[in-house]
C-alpha cells in the first residue's frame, strides 16, 4: 500500500518538478550574478523550497540586510505555509506519527499542498514523500543548472522561464475545479478578492505576501461557512 501511494505521489510530482526546474533556473542565474557561488545557491534551494522567500532573501543578501530583517521577511512571506499546514494536518492520515508530520511539513509548498489537498479521503505521508522525491530535486537541480549557465541565455528566455510556475499551478487547480463547484467558487472568490485588495489604498501600506494571507483567510473562512464538510461518523459497537 505504501509503495503504491509513494508511486502515485511520484507521478503527480513530475509536473511540479518541471515547473520548479524552470523557476529555480532563474534563481540560480540571479544568485551567481549577485555574487554567490554555485554551492551557496544550491544549498539555499535545497534547504528552503520557497521561490518568493528565496528571491526576497537574495535581495537582502545583496543589499547587506541584517539577520533580523531576513528572519522577519521570511516569516511574513512564508506565513501562508502555516495556513496550508493547518489544512493539511486535517487531511493527513490520523495514524501518521509526529516524525512523518515533521517530514511532510518540510515539503509543504503551494503546489505540493495543492495536489495533496485534492486527493480523495485521508492522505498518507507516503504520497507527499513521493511528490517531494521529485519536486525537491527538480528545484535544486534547476538552481544548479541555472547557476552553471550564468548569463548564457537571452533575457526573453529567462522571462519565459520565470512565469512557468504559474502555468503549472493552473494545471494543479483546474482539475479539482471541474469536479467540485465549491473548489471553483473558492478559486474565483480568491481571485476577485485579490483583485479588489490590489486597488485599495491599503495595498500600498502592506506587503503582497500579507495580502495573500488576508485573501486566503477570508476566502477560506467564507467557503467553510457556506460549504461545510460533513464528517462521517464512525460506527459504534453493536452497529449503532
Amino acid at each position: 500500500m505504501e509503495k503504491r501511494t509513494f508511486q502515485r505521489g511520484l507521478k503527480d510530482g513530475i509536473p511540479i518538478a518541471l515547473g520548479y526546474f524552470a523557476v529555480a533556473f532563474t534563481f540560480g542565474m540571479m544568485a551567481v550574478s549577485a555574487g554567490l557561488n554555485i554551492g551557496q545557491a544550491v544549498l539555499i534551494s535545497l534547504t528552503n523550497l520557497t521561490s518568493a522567500g528565496q528571491f526576497a532573501g537574495l535581495n537582502l543578501i545583496v543589499t547587506g540586510g541584517t539577520y533580523y530583517e531576513m528572519a522577519l521577511t521570511q516569516l511574513i512571506i512564508n506565513l501562508r505555509y502555516c495556513l496550508m499546514s493547518f489544512s493539511l494536518s486535517q487531511k493527513l492520515d490520523r495514524k501518521a506519527a509526529w516524525g512523518h508530520r515533521y517530514l511532510v511539513a518540510f515539503g509543504v509548498t503551494d503546489e505540493i499542498f495543492g495536489v495533496s489537498a485534492s486527493q480523495e479521503g485521508a492522505v498518507s505521508p507516503w504520497y507527499n514523500y513521493g511528490a517531494m522525491a521529485v519536486a525537491i530535486p527538480g528545484w535544486t537541480l534547476g538552481t544548479l543548472v541555472g547557476a552553471i549557465s550564468g548569463n548564457l541565455l537571452p533575457d526573453f528566455v529567462v522571462s519565459a522561464l520565470s512565469v512557468a510556475i504559474y502555468g503549472m499551478f493552473l494545471a494543479v487547480i483546474i482539475p479539482p475545479c471541474k469536479k467540485n463547484s465549491a473548489v471553483l467558487e473558492v478559486v474565483v472568490g480568491a481571485m476577485a478578492m485579490s483583485t479588489l485588495l490590489s486597488y485599495l489604498p491599503l495595498h500600498r501600506q502592506i506587503s503582497s505576501s500579507l495580502i495573500v494571507i488576508i485573501t486566503t483567510v477570508m476566502t477560506a473562512g467564507i467557503a467553510a461557512w457556506l460549504n461545510p464538510i460533513q464528517e462521517k461518523k464512525e460506527g459504534t459497537a453493536g452497529g449503532e
